[in-house]
């Protein structure tokens, strides 16, 4: 799976630097011009980590970082020309997992991505948790009320990814690229045929989730308040 960075910084010579530096790793680069784009932007699209200016027009990054952090589970990295031991109190209180100042170096940046990405692939949710249901990212193991299960490797890591943002509506295509990869020469039926075998293996646990189909659009795993 290939990870998607979002760029949002209103100095388009900056985003252009981080799409060079960044594709040339191998990142997929999402780039808004300000702080509410970004966040439209993260509404649609799957992210794993968002490098964001602090000073934007309307939605500042430390605004953005604060919606980030509570909607998201992605890292955040804050740049910006300010070094003042203030405006970094600020970033990080707002939720920031690092910050860097202007001008900086692309390696400096790449290795704090790096190092990042290894933290939370360490610390955020590797066993996620729908009721009796354990889904286990690192062992491709699900569990139902502490029993093992197999699960073709499709359907596991489509159901991984669904569970991942629960309520998150993912369309078919969406769903394609993250699961099949983008180079996937099938169409779209195929994530209904893994999504109706998934609904059956699960049927007699719709009190630990459901998998809803949004007309027009894809599906939505979805976990039933207690």
């Amino acid at each position: 799976m290939r990870i998607h960075v979002v760029v949002a910084d209103d100095d388009p010579h900056i985003r252009e630097l981080l799409r060079l530096v960044l594709r040339q790793e191998g990142y997929v680069v999402l780039e808004a011009g300000d702080g509410a784009a970004a966040s439209r932007l993260l509404e649609r699209e799957q992210a794993h980590l968002a490098i964001v200016d602090v000073m934007m027009p309307g939605m500042n990054g430390i605004e953005l970082c604060r919606e980030i952090r509570e909607h998201y589970d992605i890292p955040v990295i804050l740049l910006t020309a300010k070094g003042e031991l203030t405006d970094k109190e600020d970033g990080y209180a707002a939720g920031t997992d690092d910050y860097l100042v202007k001008p900086f170096e692309p390696k400096e940046l790449l290795f704090r991505i790096r190092a990042l990405l290894r933290r939370y692939r360490l610390v955020s949710s590797e066993v996620i948790g729908l009721g009796g249901v354990q889904i286990d990212r690192k062992s491709y193991e699900v569990r139902v009320d502490g029993e093992p299960i197999t699960l073709p490797l499709r359907e596991f890591e489509l159901l991984a990814q669904l569970a991942s943002n629960p309520g998150r509506i993912y369309t078919r295509d969406q769903l394609i690229q993250l699961v099949w990869g983008a180079d996937f020469a099938g169409d779209s039926r195929t994530v209904d045929v893994h999504v109706k075998r998934l609904r059956e293996r699960f049927a007699h646990r719709q009190d630990d989730f459901v998998i809803t189909t949004i007309r027009g659009l894809g599906y939505k795993l979805e976990v039933p308040e207690a």
